[in-house]
């Protein structure tokens, strides 16, 4: 058993990870652990590491072998069927909040509620595939990809015509004591998502993937609630719509990099 370290300097969020998994679907590999935050690979392979090396370069994210070392893999199942529970506790929080923002957002005319709520949306999707691709077909996962790809598009370009109309209308400020105090609440939940995260102590990829995604939410729930404090101050509905357009922004971006796992 080989273990092979390589620097991806392109790898930054799970869409590259789970991108870079369906390309060594089928490949002799015992094991993938991902850094997300140091932008490094480690796999673990029985053969020659150049079918390996050459997969990953056709990712075109600036993949680069760093060392190859004699090493054993561990498997521990009790451990990953805790991570398995943790993920489905995430990924049920994060969809259980898609449906209150979306619905509190239309109803208080918060379009900084509606964003985020598609973000929740965006990352129960990851969680989703991660957790319903495993043991499937490589063409399986692919397809699943795409169909969660396109859904977040469509979404996000329903909201920027949403937000665009309320400028061009200037219509009403948000209902300011329902935009912020569920915006609370789903912090408060993204908190103890991130909590849970932290407390499997794991270093493998796909948790530490779910932590990076989670903190980023926090601090989108942050802006929220900023531009909540700023429609109070300022009376007008332009925080809202601005931190709007931000969050389907990101949203966007994340259901391209998605996309790119159909491929």
């Amino acid at each position: 058993m080989f273990r092979t370290e390589f620097h991806i300097p392109k790898m930054d969020c799970p869409a590259e990870e789970n991108l870079i998994r369906m390309k060594l679907d089928g490949l002799s590999i015992s094991r993938l652990d991902f850094d997300l935050e140091k932008r490094t690979l480690f796999v673990y392979h029985d053969n020659d590491i150049a079918p390996i090396e050459k997969a990953i370069a056709e990712l075109n994210l600036g993949s680069a072998l760093v060392s190859t070392q004699e090493a054993q893999v561990k498997i521990d199942a009790e451990d990953h069927q805790r991570q398995r529970r943790i993920l489905w506790i995430v990924l049920l929080i994060n969809f259980s909040f898609f449906i209150v923002e979306s619905i509190t957002g239309y109803i208080s005319k918060s379009m900084g509620l509606v964003a985020d709520s598609l973000d929740m949306l965006a990352d129960a999707s990851v969680y989703a595939l991660s957790l319903f691709a495993v043991g499937r077909s490589s063409r399986r996962k692919k397809n699943i990809a795409t169909i969660a790809g396109y859904v977040q598009i469509t979404l996000a370009i329903a909201g920027f015509s949403e937000v665009l109309r309320r400028f061009i209308f200037n219509e009403q400020i948000p209902e300011l004591k329902t935009m912020i105090i569920v915006s609370i609440f789903t912090f408060i939940a993204n908190g103890l998502c991130l909590f849970l995260l932290q407390k499997s102590k794991s270093n493998e990829a796909h948790m530490k993937a779910s932590m990076i995604f989670t903190s980023n939410d926090i601090i989108i729930n942050l802006g929220v609630i900023t531009a909540g404090s700023l429609v109070y101050l300022l009376q007008s509905s332009y925080p809202d719509l601005i931190i709007g357009t931000i969050v389907f922004i990101l949203v966007t971006i994340g259901a391209i990099r998605i996309l790119k796992l159909g491929k």
